[in-house]
C-alpha cells in the first residue's frame, strides 16, 4: 500500500488556468497547494501555451505528483474557443507525459457530481464543498478556476480504482494507442 499519493488536478483555460494539489495519506485528503495562471496579460496564444507548459512542469518538479487529473473540455458552440481550450489541455497533458506521470480526464459533470452530488452544481457550490471536505477555514483563492483544479484532484481521488467513463494514459505510447486518429 502506498503511504502517500500526491494528485495534481488541472482545470485547463486560456484566460485563467487552475491547479490544485492534494495529498492522500491513509484515505485522508489534505490540500497541499492551489495555483492559478492568469493568462490575459500574454500577447498571443502561442506564448500562453508555452507558459502553461512551463508552469505545469514547474509544479510537477516542485510537488512530484504521482498522478495528474484534468478536466476534459466540454462541447461548446464556439469552435475557436474549443480549439484554444483543447490546445491548453494538450500542453498540460504533454508536460505530464513528458515527466511520465499518468493522466486521467474527467468531464465537468463527473467532477461536479463527485464533489457535490449534483452534476449541475455551480462553481461556488463546488468551492464551498471543497472547503468543507478539505477542512479549510477559508478558501485560499478568489479565482474559481483554481478551485476547479482542486476539484479535479479530489474527484480523481474519489474515483481511484472505479474509473469507468474517463480516459487514462500512462505515457505517449498509451495515449497514441487509445487515440489512433490523432496520429497522421
Amino acid at each position: 500500500m502506498i503511504a502517500e499519493k500526491i494528485i495534481l488536478g488541472i482545470d485547463p483555460g486560456t484566460t485563467i488556468m487552475g491547479f490544485g494539489i492534494i495529498s492522500v495519506k491513509k484515505g485522508n485528503m489534505e490540500m497541499i497547494s492551489i495555483h492559478e495562471l492568469l493568462l490575459k496579460k500574454y500577447p498571443n496564444h502561442e506564448t500562453k501555451l508555452k507558459y502553461i507548459f512551463d508552469k505545469t512542469l514547474a509544479l510537477i518538479d516542485e510537488f512530484h505528483p504521482d498522478e495528474v487529473a484534468l478536466e476534459a473540455p466540454f462541447y461548446g458552440k464556439n469552435v475557436q474557443s474549443m480549439l484554444k481550450l483543447g490546445r491548453a489541455q494538450g500542453v498540460a497533458m504533454a508536460a505530464s507525459l513528458h515527466r511520465n506521470i499518468p493522466i486521467t480526464e474527467y468531464s465537468p459533470k463527473k467532477i461536479k457530481m463527485a464533489i457535490t452530488g449534483n452534476g449541475n452544481a455551480s462553481k461556488e457550490q463546488v468551492a464551498g464543498m471543497l472547503q468543507n471536505l478539505l477542512n479549510l477555514k477559508e478558501f485560499p483563492t478568489k479565482y474559481l478556476d483554481a478551485s476547479d483544479g482542486l476539484a479535479v484532484a479530489v474527484c480523481h481521488h474519489f474515483n481511484s480504482g472505479t474509473i469507468t467513463d474517463t480516459k487514462s494514459y500512462t505515457g505517449w505510447e498509451s495515449f497514441l494507442k487509445q487515440n489512433p486518429g490523432r496520429l497522421k
